[in-house]
């Protein structure tokens, strides 16, 4: 009886000590992904004072591999100076981090001496853009690449990183999807001081219709069971955004932004997460025609708290944790209320 009672309470003790993993201050971030959004708007201005948002991770511009001009910035973001800017507020009141999103196949094609011309133009056009449009603020101390990288791009992504942190005198972070996470021995260490957990888009789009490939808890925590702390510091990305995939006579036609109200008006639900078009009709300049399928994927407030606590079961947080969240848009508060918003960030430190 008494070795039962014994076990018992181990049991309990462990339990609590995995499940206790709590961060102690919380940097409230989140991602603006909008390239042709010139300036906020009041809704999205509210949330970011409502919510006392620290960080802002601004994608300034996309680099892609093109066979006859070789590594060239895209999708550069057009701000207006003013942005996230008036009299009241303080220049340390949110942190601009510079970031730039960088397509795999630019480690893939490239060879080191055009990675050492790419680092020095991206270090060149980041501190230039901001000048430019963040004179209102301190200047930036973090600037973070996003890449998809792959075990075949690994050398030469983490060739890129060591010169630019060489170039830029900045503290670098990077983008970390699961897979590298989990498979840390095969994938390699980035060397950068710290690193965003991308808890999103787990699942490739089309290899499972039955599943929600924004976010999937078991497919989270699948590659969350991992017992050695990560050694870099890591903050942790969640999803609020949905989407839809478009498909006409069974070919997929892209990715669209549609709200449920269109699919309660134009469409008949066929199963969890598909619809079919019930009459011909025109949103945001896409024509839909009778028997086009849609699936349509969005996050619940159950998902981001059930994919907190796996978080919080599994990862080892450093006593300061940036929490971010992909991405601001005005639209956020329509699905989410501000209370709800508030508590996703406080459930880190509970």
């Amino acid at each position: 009886m008494k070795k039962m009672l014994l076990l018992g309470m181990l049991s309990v003790f462990l339990f609590s000590c995995k499940n206790d993993n709590k961060v102690e201050n919380v940097e409230r971030a989140f991602y603006f992904w909008k390239s042709d959004k010139s300036s906020l708007d009041e809704n999205e201005l509210k949330i970011i004072d409502t919510l006392k948002i620290k960080k802002m991770y601004v994608k300034f511009f996309e680099v892609k591999y093109d066979e006859t001009m070789g590594n060239i910035p895209i999708s550069k973001t057009n701000f207006y100076s003013d942005m996230w800017y008036d009299s009241s507020r303080k220049k340390d009141s949110l942190i601009i981090v510079p970031t730039v999103f960088i397509k795999n196949d630019v480690f893939i094609k490239s060879r080191k001496h055009e990675l050492d011309t790419l680092a020095s133009n991206i270090n060149h056009l980041i501190a230039k853009f901001y000048k430019e449009k963040f004179a209102n603020y301190n200047n930036y101390q973090e600037l973070q690449i996003d890449c998809d990288w792959t075990l075949k791009s690994k050398d030469n992504y983490f060739y890129f990183l060591k010169v630019l942190t060489n170039l830029s005198k900045k503290e670098l972070s990077c983008t970390l999807r699961l897979y590298p996470y989990k498979y840390r021995t095969k994938m390699g260490i980035p060397p950068v001081k710290r690193a965003t957990l991308m808890c999103y888009n787990l699942i490739q789009p089309f290899s499972d219709d039955s599943k929600n490939s924004i976010l999937d808890i078991n497919e989270l925590e699948s590659y969350l069971s991992v017992d050695e702390k990560y050694p870099l510091h890591l903050d942790v990305a969640l999803p609020i955004f949905s989407w839809a995939h478009h498909y006409q006579y069974d070919e997929f036609k892209g990715f669209i932004n549609l709200d449920k109200d269109f699919l309660k008006k134009a469409c008949v639900k066929k199963s969890n997460l598909w619809f079919e078009v019930k009459k011909d009709t025109t949103i945001n300049n896409v024509y839909f025609r009778i028997g086009d399928k849609i699936k349509f994927e969005d996050i619940s407030e159950n998902t981001i708290r059930d994919a907190i606590d796996k978080l919080k079961s599994n990862l080892k947080f450093d006593k300061t944790t940036t929490i971010t969240f992909f991405h601001l848009d005005s639209t956020i508060s329509n699905k989410f209320h501000y209370e709800t918003l508030n508590s996703f960030y406080t459930s880190f430190s509970n």
